[in-house]
């Protein structure tokens, strides 16, 4: 069993759980062990063999004395008993738009639906529309949502699944003897939110001492292609790897070729031929037939009379112009993020407490964090009434006197955009918090004009500073909602709110076009994890990437300032 595996086994439990009306609190238990599982470097059974399951985050002596059984018995005598109770293939139908678990088991007792194929034949049929709080719209919304599911299924993975797993490989290859040097490539050296393969370009002059001693690494299922100069393999977990040995001198221009794109590098070759040069992979060649080898990347471009062009930006996206103008932006980096605006505990859906989230925060190098718990009406996400609202300003200012003055904690609220279109929280109390961040989280399906409506009147409000993840996508799992982006924008613009930037990398919202097109008309960024757990600090890189993807700079992001300046900048606005 492989991680992904054994994550998908606790992601059940916890969906199955929710159509079965448990309590929230055990749901999200069982949710945050799959997450934890799914992002782990190490394969989860070595840990179990090593006995540190209980290192996991989010994994207590339950999780883990089910983990232990689930690879010691191949099955999980609680799990093979739920469902018996809970058809599994109900899971399947939360994928859907509009369906939670309330209607998943409406579906399922009413009507005795228990897959998406049933479910999809009952809704062409006209058959939902008659229970109750469905309805012909929410019944076409369905079918539109099966359809769109349908198109989203393909063999690409995650950028937050994929790097884990490359950067494990690249460690292990960089340790041979015979290995002068090893980096990923295709897009995922440019930072794509999902991958294909992982492509890995290694500099050695012995190919087949390398070939050997990586087709030999235990993770690997099968090997579906082998030469002498490039493997492919699957590994245990279903990911594709694919690794190229080229000698040293050769390696810069080999990178560069397999770093991509194929729109960029079709410009460079146009460029290399007006200079009377022919690039490849292998470098270049003059008309006489002499080379010119490239052993640092950097090189290809200097032959071209460029500075190098950072991976994030090979798109074809004007910036092969920009390096010629010498217009190429001094793109944001990890370090210059000074805090983080958007961050959850256990006060509502968080796995840690304030002082838990507050350490993370300082020791992952950010000099602030803005608390940012769940409004009220999320009750799936415990969210919090304006009492408790209260009762967490008194714990932050606590836990601040413990910190003293090294770091800055923020009292702040991810507040629920409703449908229609008021926030969830009275204009006097958003007026107490430090920080307001305003999010969609439901009824996402509504028409391109009632939803964008919402948006612009929370951005309208003069208490709301941030609009989190503002299409509300998820990647392959949630189409984001039919907004006008350009609509959004101008008002962000006008009325100073900032945009999001979500680095989880199941959300990266805003996208990467929609990111840059926020700075072309003057919004402001921010780029948060919307950590709910310590660990969660570290997926700043994701965010950070698709904003570098974006042309971002530091001046364009809100958190690369100080606490001070951060709080002054949200006072000047109102």
């Amino acid at each position: 069993m492989n991680n992904q595996e054994a994550a998908q086994i606790f992601e059940n439990i916890a969906d199955m759980l929710s159509i079965k009306g448990e309590s929230v609190y055990r749901t999200l238990a069982y949710r945050k062990a799959a997450e934890s599982i799914r992002s782990l470097g190490r394969d989860l059974g070595d840990i179990w063999r090593d006995g540190e399951l209980k290192s996991i985050p989010g994994v207590g002596e339950a999780i883990a004395s089910k983990i232990d059984e689930l690879y010691s018995n191949g099955e999980m005598v609680y799990y093979e008993k739920l469902k018996e109770e809970v058809p599994v293939g109900l899971v399947e139908l939360l994928q859907v738009g509009d369906i939670g678990p309330k209607k998943a088991a409406l579906f399922w007792h009413e009507m005795g639906i228990t897959s998406l194929e049933a479910l999809e034949r009952a809704a062409k049929e006209g058959r939902l529309r008659d229970l109750s709080g469905i309805g012909a719209k929410s019944e076409a919304r369905i079918l539109e949502s099966i359809e769109s599911l349908k198109r989203r299924q393909t063999d690409r993975i995650s950028i937050g699944e994929a790097w884990p797993a490359a950067e494990a490989f690249l460690n292990r290859l960089r340790e041979l003897p015979q290995v002068a040097q090893a980096e990923a490539a295709g897009s995922l050296r440019r930072w794509r939110e999902t991958v294909g393969d992982l492509d890995i370009l290694v500099g050695a002059k012995d190919a087949g001492a390398v070939m050997e001693a990586f087709l030999a690494f235990p993770e690997i299922a099968r090997v579906k292609g082998q030469g002498e100069t490039k493997s492919s393999v699957e590994l245990n977990n279903g990911l594709r790897v694919q690794v190229w040995v080229h000698p040293p001198d050769r390696f810069g221009s080999a990178l560069q070729y397999a770093t991509g794109s194929k729109d960029h590098n079709v410009l460079l070759r146009e460029l290399a031929l007006k200079q009377g040069l022919s690039l490849s992979e292998h470098g270049y060649k003059r008309e006489d037939g002499t080379e010119i080898l490239c052993s640092e990347e950097a090189q290809v471009y200097e032959t071209l009379g460029l500075p190098w062009i950072p991976p994030e930006l090979r798109e074809d996206r004007g910036e092969i112009e920009a390096a010629l103008a010498g217009g190429l932006p001094d793109l944001i980096k990890l370090q210059d993020v000074q805090g983080e605006l958007h961050a959850h505990s256990d006060w509502s859906d968080g796995g840690a407490s304030i002082e838990e989230m507050a350490a993370a925060a300082k020791q992952a190098g950010l000099k602030y964090l803005v608390i940012s718990d769940h409004s009220r009406s999320l009750g799936v996400a415990n969210g919090l009434s304006i009492e408790r609202l209260h009762e967490q300003r008194s714990e932050i200012a606590r836990v601040q006197e413990s910190l003293g003055t090294t770091f800055r904690l923020l009292h702040g609220a991810e507040v629920e955009i409703l449908a229609d279109g008021t926030l969830d929280y009275p204009d006097e109390v958003l007026a107490e918090l430090d920080v307001v961040t305003a999010s969609l989280h439901t009824s996402l399906r509504q028409s391109r004009k009632k939803v964008t409506a919402r948006l612009l009147n929370a951005i309208r409000n003069p208490n709301v500073d941030i609009i989190g993840h503002p299409t509300g996508r998820l990647i392959g799992s949630r189409d984001p909602a039919d907004l006008d982006m350009e609509a959004v924008f101008a008002a962000a613009a006008q009325h100073g709110v900032v945009l999001e930037i979500n680095a989880h990398p199941d959300r990266l919202d805003l996208k990467d076009v929609h990111a840059r097109r926020a700075v072309e008309v003057g919004c402001q960024l921010a780029i948060n994890t919307d950590a709910h757990q310590p660990d969660h600090f570290g997926l700043r890189v994701y965010g950070i990437a698709t904003a570098r993807r974006a042309w971002v700079t530091p001046a364009n992001v809100l958190n690369t300032v100080s606490a001070k300046a951060l709080l002054a900048r949200l006072a000047k606005r109102g």
